[in-house]
């Protein structure tokens, strides 16, 4: 019998198929793009709805499907392949621009929100074990940095595209037209070109020395000292990322900017959150996440911060391009630092697990926009946002371990031996 060669793992030896999830990734985070700029206004113009915590209900509801998708994800990992997967998470995309085209009450929102938040656990998750399986260890960074940079780049730009159509058409409600034509590609994508990573798994698996975790749920969450720090701060960064999402919004209105300059300026801080990482993924390839977590997440608290104080326009683009620059700081390598220290038949259920804390971060972020935006005001709570970021960042440099060069003095360790705590 022929032996069948062995399957190659590495960026370039597979690059058909990474390119192609890039851009299905593109089209996923294009799917969220179409709200981040225009709820605010969709709501308050058909619905009537101006309270805070009614409006970032849909948040919440888009947060809460999210992460128990992305819980979902690992557990369905281990009976299904990454391509069925990611099939069935595109199958949940495209009811959601038709119940936002024709909602005839807030609740038809909530449920296309729920949907959406499905289709971004399954699909966007799979897209990151998919490309993990194909590149290996070396440039494991660099490709996560490249996955995070599509997605989020598209949803800046779809950010600005939708406040633009709204603007030109009068009609908000149309701003959600392209999402017909991106959950279609995006299914199409995947049902004819892409291929599943099994043999790359199996591959992998064959040359690894890492050991177990004890306890998946357990260490993910808090116990090992380098995946439990990352499992918080990505909480507190989508923390702050969801009430940003829901407030900013509201507060560039209170500064007497327009729909489109609201569009605009909402799309800032993703587009260079998804530019920036395909600098920053490969940065942490070379030095150490740990630094490039905790700096990132200090970053952030900062330019959340000045946004309070932003009394002119020049003075709002700096402190949006500096928030956007330290979550891109962060971002790629959180999912670098979950592969890293997790086996990799048990990296789908570490990466779930970590993906279901860091988007339940949506639903927490949006619920203290909503309930203490209406009691404390809209400044208190982005201040208390950027304080919190700030600390977690700090609790990131005292509790991680660096396995790379270090730009400062910094504890150091071997991987291999974080298998318990």
């Amino acid at each position: 019998m022929t032996q069948l060669p062995e399957t190659k793992l590495g960026l370039r030896k597979n690059a058909g198929q990474f390119w192609l999830l890039v851009l299905v990734n593109g089209f996923v985070g294009s799917m969220v793009g179409l709200e981040r700029s225009v709820i605010p206004e969709f709501a308050e113009t058909v619905f009537g709805i101006n309270g805070h915590t009614a409006l970032l209900s849909f948040i919440v509801a888009f947060g809460l499907a999210k992460s128990a998708a992305n819980l979902a994800m690992g557990q369905l990992a281990t009976k299904y392949t990454r391509r069925q997967l990611l099939l069935i998470g595109w199958l949940f995309a495209l009811p959601v621009p038709w119940l936002l085209l024709y909602a005839n009450s807030w609740w038809w929102v909530i449920i296309a929100n729920l949907l959406l938040g499905i289709n971004q656990g399954l699909a966007w998750s799979a897209t990151v074990v998919m490309k993990i399986d194909l590149v290996g260890e070396k440039n494991r960074g660099l490709a996560m940095g490249i996955n995070e940079f599509a997605g989020y780049l598209a949803v800046g730009l779809v950010a600005f595209l939708a406040g633009y159509i709204a603007s030109a058409t009068g009609d908000v409600t149309m701003a959600f037209v392209p999402g017909i034509a991106f959950s279609i590609i995006g299914l199409l994508l995947t049902q004819f070109l892409v291929r599943d990573t099994h043999a790359h798994v199996q591959t992998e698996t064959a040359k690894t020395t890492l050991p177990l975790l004890p306890n998946t749920w357990k260490d993910t969450t808090w116990r090992h000292p380098n995946l439990g720090s990352v499992t918080l701060n990505g909480f507190v960064n989508n923390l702050n990322d969801g009430i940003l999402w829901g407030l900013l919004p509201v507060l560039l209105s209170t500064k007497g900017y327009s729909l489109t300059e609201t569009g605009f300026l909402a799309g800032i801080y993703p587009v260079v959150w998804g530019l920036g990482q395909l600098v920053t993924g490969k940065l942490g390839d070379v030095l150490c996440k740990k630094q490039l977590l905790s700096m990132g997440m200090m970053i952030q608290g900062v330019a959340i911060g000045l946004l309070l104080f932003a009394g002119s326009y020049p003075i709002l683009v700096t402190a949006l391009i500096i928030l956007g620059a330290g979550t891109a700081l962060v971002y790629p390598n959180f999912l670098s630092v979950v592969a890293e220290n997790t086996h990799p038949s048990q990296r789908p259920q570490s990466l779930g697990i970590f993906r279901f804390w860091r988007d339940f971060g949506y639903v927490a972020g949006a619920i203290a926009a909503g309930v203490f935006s209406d009691i404390f005001g809209l400044q208190w709570v982005i201040l208390g946002t950027a304080i919190l970021t700030v600390i977690a960042g700090v609790l990131s440099e005292y509790r991680m371990c660096c396995t790379k060069k270090v730009l400062w003095h910094s504890k150091e360790c071997d991987t291999g031996l974080l298998k318990a705590s």
